[in-house]
């Protein structure tokens, strides 16, 4: 991996943003002196968090934990990295350079690295998982699957193992397209299924919270297929176009955004994310953002962050607000 310059602070709205937020377990700033001497018991913290049941219930408010960096202000997706506590995988929407940051909940530029591989035409979301099935490796997967005019044949799924470092530098994807059964579809949404590796994509439409589609035969030689397997209903009228969505590492719960609300799917014991697409959607704590397009559950598994376009738009946090 080449390397180039450090993050400047300018990344970073000039708005003062508290270091502490209570009731919240993560770094804060993550500057460089002391990400080494957090990351310690952050790791501990997270060994612990492992072993503990999904949330049962969340705050019944956001909390503003920072704003989007000026060198994000086409954020359209955002996921907690299995790696580094603390640290977030973020990217740009359409007609932006290829480029993959890492950033923490104030919103800083932790590292920014360049993309080769795929040119990404519409990147609508980012998500973390195995490498493999078994695999204890943590992978990168990149979906550019945007398509709000429904004309693309292909679209496609970027890979990349998640850097053991944040130092600025060149990273190379490993790129697939697959297709839709029944022609092209406009979706904003991936998730990786933490036991098994398998990756879905959600489509955004006006009839539900979605279809849900699971990749299959990606790397093949004609490209790979997305099967359906779930049609995520309307339990109300705010429950359309979902832009954003992410897989707890328990494999028991989904996280779905809105424009206008934020839901979750939960199955406990589930075997597998198919499983957890056949519960009913519960209405949980948003934010009020304009282009929410951002959701990803938080680096120590208990809460969630929600993110925005538009440079300086506030980043969320919604803590676990029972007894842990």
């Amino acid at each position: 991996m080449s390397t180039s310059r450090r993050p400047r602070d300018g990344d970073l709205s000039a708005a003062p943003i508290p270091d502490t937020i209570e009731g919240s377990v993560t770094l804060r700033s993550l500057r460089r002196p002391l990400a080494l001497a957090g990351l310690t018991l952050l790791l501990a913290a997270g060994v612990e968090g492992s072993q503990r049941p999904p949330c049962s219930e969340y705050a019944r408010a956001a909390t503003r934990t920072g704003r989007t960096p000026k060198a994000l202000r086409e954020l359209s997706g955002i996921a907690a990295s299995h790696r580094h506590p603390g640290v977030y995988w973020a990217h740009n929407d359409s007609n932006n350079e290829g480029t993959l940051f890492a950033i923490d909940e104030r919103g800083e530029v932790l590292a920014r690295y360049l993309l080769r591989g795929l040119r990404p035409r519409d990147a609508e979301d980012v998500a973390l998982g195995p490498c493999a099935p078994g695999s204890q490796e943590s992978c990168i997967f990149l979906a550019d699957i945007g398509d709000n005019l429904a004309r693309r044949r292909e679209v496609w799924i970027g890979r990349l193992p998640e850097p053991r470092s944040l130092d600025d530098g060149t990273l190379v994807l490993e790129a697939d397209s697959f297709r839709y059964p029944d022609g092209p579809r406009n979706a904003e949404s991936l998730l990786v299924d933490p036991r098994s590796g398998a990756l879905y994509v959600i489509t955004k439409t006006v009839h539900g919270l979605g279809d849900v589609f699971r990749l299959d035969g990606l790397g093949s030689p004609g490209g790979g297929r997305a099967v359906p397997v779930a049609r995520l209903p309307a339990p109300t009228t705010l429950a359309r176009l979902t832009t954003a969505a992410d897989a707890h590492r328990s494999g028991e719960r989904v996280l779905l955004r809105t424009y206008a609300g934020v839901w979750e799917l939960r199955r406990p014991g589930a075997a597998s994310l198919e499983e957890v697409f056949a519960a009913k959607p519960v209405a949980i704590a948003g934010a009020p953002q304009l282009q929410a397009e951002g959701a990803t559950y938080t680096t120590d598994r208990e809460g969630y962050l929600l993110a925005s376009e538009e440079e300086s738009s506030p980043i969320y946090r919604v803590d676990c607000a029972e007894e842990r």
